[in-house]
């Protein structure tokens, strides 16, 4: 006997309204009698903390989960992030025996827009949809257990992993093949797969930035004088100012268009400038760029019931720490005060966001988000190689370097996958459903309706209404007799079928759009199908 899931034509990863299909295969030594096949579609949002020792002094007013749970224990939590469950086996026709060979069961499902968790209908009709005693005869999730933690409704965040013992967001599919028999135990199987969220409703470009800026003076030179003999006069002491120049002061800026927002796998949009704050008089003040940084680090925010960690990762941009050649700010002395100069772009055009950066999501136990930090290495006083510039005798300055650190907070960075233009066009007619996306700002998708839906018209009997009320009311205000489908205060017949609840309007635009075409590169799992690395959950 051998179990796999076939995926037709798979991508490098999965996002919201695309359809997953795909076969399951099962090969037979010998026949079998087969109860259900059932697929299921799943996503996890996991993650575990240990408890802080009493005896700790940095964490002994931290504030402690509830259950009793001591210094040093493991606590988990984990939420369904996703879950859809497919039958396909036995189909309409019934359920009969399985000969040897192999058999081909065909699944589809399609991914929804937000999470499932938040849903406490969703949650607690898992309950009664499988189990010992039901109508489909196969066990489902016990949904009551998600309605004791807390939720957020958000979008579908992108798998993540990289945090062992701790953090990880995983989806998959998994197969049981149900076989009657109380010794016989069920066949599983399950794939891992990547996902990547659809990017929220950008905002209209603006001319506004968001900068980081600092100004910065050096300091002032002393006059150096040659020394005529043993018996001259005394150089001055190296604390006096020279009154003849005065020293370069400038203003360093780092900008962004605003607000703030980055693409996976894109260049960063950042212009770097200088401005000069104080006039200069003599070539010998010339300032130079010799090195520069820029990295993304990104914090991921860890919450296991009261308790929470935030863990720093950097993403390298681009790292220059010897610029050859310096770059010289202001190409001359001259220059008036509020002249700028901007760093050449084409020092990181090249440089696009990582693969591994996962875009700016929250979920009910994680959070992602980001900034910008960059160090600017400035050189006053050196002359760099193939320098023309010639100093007066007893000139010749000592160069001073300093290092100016920048920094650009709520940067958010976006999957570059754009929702689908029905999506987006659905936006300015006003909001209805809604999709959380980056670090918890909402961003609606969806029809606002002004008025809740009609309802069909129904004759009312009279004996809805006490006899002094009808008499009230006069002859002209009789209604029609009772009508024996509509039961006084019942709204549907009395032997109508009750079929499933009808569908929100998140998986109502879900089922009429398609999937994204275009898509970057992403890999923010390093194997989707690699063994998990947090510890178990204790039931």
């Amino acid at each position: 006997m051998s179990i796999r899931i076939s995926l037709d034509a798979p991508p490098e990863f999965y996002t919201n309204l695309d359809i997953i299909s795909g076969r399951v295969i099962l090969v037979l030594n010998r026949a079998e009698s087969i109860g259900n096949v059932i697929v299921k579609l799943e996503g996890e949002s996991r993650t575990a903390l240990t408890v802080p020792s009493p005896v700790d002094r940095d964490d002994y007013y931290h504030a402690r989960p509830p259950g009793g749970a001591m210094g040093g224990d493991v606590i988990t939590e984990n939420h369904k992030i996703l879950y859809r469950v497919f039958q396909v086996y036995p189909d309409e026709g019934g359920s009969i025996p399985l000969q040897p060979g192999m058999h081909e069961f065909k699944f589809n499902f399609k991914f929804p827009l937000n999470n499932i968790c938040h849903d406490e209908k969703a949650m607690s009709a898992l309950l009664g949809l499988g189990g010992i005693g039901s109508s489909t005869g196969f066990r489902t999730m016990d949904g009551t257990k998600q309605l004791m933690l807390q939720h957020v409704k958000s979008t579908l965040p992108p798998s993540l992993t990289g945090f062992p013992q701790e953090a990880e967001i995983r989806y998959y599919l998994k197969v049981t093949i149900q076989r009657p028999g109380f010794f016989k135990e069920n066949w599983r199987y399950q794939v891992g797969f990547k996902f990547l969220p659809i990017e929220p409703p950008r905002p209209a470009k603006t001319s506004q930035e968001a900068f980081a800026r600092r100004p910065f003076t050096f300091r002032a030179r002393a006059p150096q004088h040659h020394r005529k003999s043993i018996f001259g006069n005394r150089s001055p002491s190296p604390n006096a100012e020279d009154p003849n120049q005065m020293p370069p002061n400038i203003e360093m800026s780092a900008r962004l268009p605003f607000p703030s927002i980055l693409t996976c796998n894109k260049p960063l949009p950042l212009r770097i400038i200088a401005r000069k704050l104080a006039p200069t008089t003599t070539r010998d003040q010339q300032v130079y760029v010799t090195a520069l940084e820029i990295a993304l680090t990104g914090y991921t925010q860890v919450r296991v019931q009261n308790l929470e960690n935030t863990e720093v990762t950097t993403f390298p941009i681009f790292s220059a720490p010897r610029l050859s050649p310096p770059i010289a700010l202001f190409s001359s002395p001259s220059d008036p005060v509020d002249t700028e100069f901007e760093i050449p772009q084409s020092l990181w055009a090249d440089r696009r966001l990582p693969n591994t950066v996962a875009p700016s999501f929250r979920t009910c136990n994680l959070m992602r988000r980001y900034d910008i930090q960059m160090k600017i290495t400035l050189s006053w006083g050196m002359q760099p190689p193939g320098s023309s510039i010639s100093l007066a005798p007893g000139r010749q300055p000592i160069a001073q370097t300093i290092t100016l650190p920048l920094k650009l907070s709520n940067v958010e960075v976006f999957s570059g996958i754009a929702p689908p233009p029905e999506l987006l066009n659905s936006v300015s007619h006003g909001t209805n459903g809604n999709i959380v996306g980056g670090t918890g700002v909402a961003h609606n998708f969806g029809v606002q309706n002004p008025r809740p839906p009609q309802l069909p018209h129904r004759h009312n009997p009279p004996n809805l209404l006490p006899p002094q009320a009808a008499q009230q009311q006069g002859p002209q205000q009789q209604r029609p007799p009772h009508d024996p489908l509509y039961p006084p205060q019942l709204g549907t017949p009395a032997n109508a079928m009750f079929d499933d609840a009808p569908p929100s309007y998140d998986e109502a635009m879900a089922d009429q759009l398609a999937g994204p075409a275009a898509r970057p590169a992403y890999s923010g799992v390093t194997a989707e199908n690699a063994p998990s690395t947090m510890p178990a959950q204790k039931s």
